[in-house]
C-alpha cells in the first residue's frame, strides 16, 4: 500500500497528490511515469512523475478528472492509501545543454512538461516556456515553471491571463526572434500536432509526449502502440517521447478517442452509484 501524504485541488477537475514511494522517488527522471491502481478492482492509471523528493521518499502526481477512474482517484484523501504503484516507466527525457530551448505545455500536459523544464534549466539551457489553457482558472504550475524559465509566456483562449490566443501563435513569435536548438510540446493531441507543424516550418526538432491507452506499461499488451517513422512503437517502453515530425498524427488522434463511448458509459454508471450512495 502507498500512502497519500498530501492532496490538493489545483484547478477545477485537476488535482495533485504526494505519494510515499521511496524506491520510485530515488529512480524517477524527467519524462518518466508511473501506473497506479486505487484498489483491486481499479483500472491501471498512467501518470507522469511531476517531481520527487529522494530524501523524503515521495513522488508528486497531477491528474485531471476525465472519467470514472480519475473521478475515483480524486476522492482519495491524505492519510489514505493506494493499492499499488509501478514505476518509473518509460524512457527518460534526453537532458543535456542544447543552448536555447522552447517548451510548450497545454492544459494538464503542463504537469508532464514541468520536470523537463526544470531538468533542462538545471543542465544550463536558456529556457523559454509557453503555457496555455482555456482560462486563468485552469492554468497550473505557473509559478513553478517561472522559477526554472528564463522567459515565461502565458496564453489563454479567453485572454483572462497572459495573451489571448493559441500556443502556436506564441511559438511563431519566439521562432521569429530566437535561434531555438530544440523544442518540446506536451498537451492535448491536437495541440501537439499543430505545435509539431509549427516547429517544422522553422526546421526545429520538437519532441512530444504521447498518451495513448495503456494497460500493463511494459510493452506486453500492445494497447499503447503508435506509428512513428512508419514503424510500430509502444509508448510505454519506446516513449512516451517521440520526435513530433515522425508521429502519424491522424492515426494517433483516432486511437486516443477509440474508447470514448465506453469511457462515458463507465463514468455515468460511477456517478449514478455515487449519487445513490450519497
Amino acid at each position: 500500500m502507498f500512502k497519500v501524504l498530501e492532496r490538493k485541488e489545483l484547478a477545477p477537475t485537476e488535482y495533485e497528490i504526494l505519494v510515499d514511494a521511496p524506491r520510485i522517488a530515488k529512480k524517477a527522471q524527467p519524462g518518466q511515469f508511473v501506473i497506479l491502481r486505487i484498489d483491486e478492482q481499479g483500472e491501471r492509471i498512467p501518470l507522469t512523475v511531476v517531481d520527487t523528493d529522494k530524501e523524503a521518499g515521495w513522488v508528486r502526481l497531477i491528474f485531471q478528472v476525465i472519467g470514472k477512474s480519475t473521478a475515483q482517484l480524486a476522492t482519495v484523501m491524505a492519510g489514505e492509501a493506494l493499492m499499488d504503484i509501478v514505476g518509473p516507466l518509460g524512457k527518460a527525457t534526453d537532458i543535456e545543454n542544447y543552448g536555447t530551448v522552447l517548451l510548450v505545455g497545454g492544459g494538464v500536459g503542463i504537469a508532464a512538461l514541468f520536470p523537463i523544464v526544470k531538468g533542462l534549466k538545471e543542465a544550463g539551457n536558456h529556457v523559454i516556456t509557453i503555457l496555455g489553457a482555456k482560462n486563468a482558472e485552469l492554468l497550473i504550475l505557473q509559478d513553478e515553471c517561472a522559477e526554472y524559465s528564463d522567459e515565461l509566456i502565458l496564453m489563454t483562449d479567453d485572454g483572462s491571463v497572459g495573451q489571448k490566443g493559441l500556443v502556436t501563435q506564441a511559438m511563431e513569435e519566439v521562432f521569429e526572434r530566437e535561434e531555438i536548438s530544440m523544442a518540446w510540446a506536451i498537451g492535448p493531441s491536437i495541440m501537439m500536432k499543430f505545435c509539431t507543424l509549427t516547429a517544422q516550418k522553422y526546421d526545429v526538432p520538437i519532441y512530444v509526449s504521447l498518451n495513448p491507452i495503456m494497460i500493463d506499461g511494459t510493452g506486453m499488451c500492445g494497447g499503447c502502440r503508435v506509428t512513428v517513422a512508419d514503424s510500430i512503437k509502444f509508448a510505454c517502453v519506446d516513449g512516451p517521447e517521440f520526435l513530433g515530425e515522425e508521429v502519424d498524427w491522424d492515426e494517433f488522434v483516432n486511437r486516443v478517442q477509440q474508447y470514448r463511448p465506453e469511457e462515458m458509459m463507465a463514468n455515468d454508471r460511477y456517478e449514478k452509484q455515487v449519487s445513490s450512495n450519497g
